[in-house]
């Protein structure tokens, strides 16, 4: 699936913060992280632009599904990027996602304590699914809001673990899976696209300072399915 939102000429217009360790980027659903083995344009192709003096290119400091969109951290340097690593592989950085559903989910709020596991042994297959003897995985959820007929729903999940594909594996588990889902819910692949944003992260990156905070605008493709569910826009400049 291509960018539904692109860079443009310039990804600096994309930036969301920068301090001396680390840059916070909002990338666009559709667009890889890394290069992966059919080619095509992938975010490093534009990390050089984002150098601000170094020598050398910022690089992703944790995954970020290709269509997923939102809040991405970049270590500027290799100290930087072993510090956010620690951060991320601890559980010390708050997550927050915005998902649209399909479905109507019971209760306000609640959690998802399902195990996942990967579904082929294939170490090249990123397809994950639940299963008891799997790694424990835990998300937390409320509704936001819900849309008229209560066939969708704005959900925030907050992911305490950080397994690949969680949140589309634990929301589809639900019942409730996420719009534009073609692996893990029914939707078609030339369908809307993943209605999943990664809108806020916490990083408590210096031990006498405040957590970092950050939020993601949220990107044009979703807006119109979150207005549906009572989100009022935002004052942000449209992309």
């Amino acid at each position: 699936m291509p960018p539904t939102d692109t860079f443009g000429p310039n990804i600096g217009a994309r930036l969301l913060y920068r301090d001396a360790l680390m840059l916070v980027i909002d990338k666009p659903a559709g667009l890889p992280v890394h290069p992966g083995p059919k080619g095509g344009e992938t975010l490093t192709d534009h990390l050089d632009a984002l150098r601000f003096g170094l020598p050398k290119r910022p690089q992703a400091a944790h995954r970020l599904d290709r269509d997923t969109s939102g809040c991405l951290v970049l270590g500027r340097h290799a100290k930087a990027l072993a510090r956010l690593g620690r951060l991320f592989a601890t559980g010390e950085v708050a997550k927050t996602y915005w998902a649209i559903v399909e479905g109507d989910p019971a209760a306000e709020a609640g959690e998802i304590d399902l195990p996942l596991m990967r579904r082929s042994a294939d170490p090249r297959s990123w397809w994950m699914k639940t299963d008891p003897a799997g790694d424990p995985s835990l998300t937390r959820w409320r509704v936001l809001g819900r849309d008229a007929g209560r066939r969708s729903a704005w959900l925030e999940l907050k992911p305490v673990t950080g397994r690949t594909h969680q949140l589309r594996v634990h929301c589809a588990a639900m019942g409730w899976s996420i719009r534009g889902d073609a692996i893990y819910g029914q939707a078609d692949r030339a369908g809307p696209s993943l209605h999943l944003h990664a809108r806020a992260l916490s990083l408590p990156l210096y031990p006498r300072k405040p957590p970092v905070e950050v939020e993601a605008p949220a990107p044009g493709p979703l807006r119109s399915a979150l207005a549906a569910c009572g989100f009022e826009a935002e004052r942000t400049n449209p992309r």
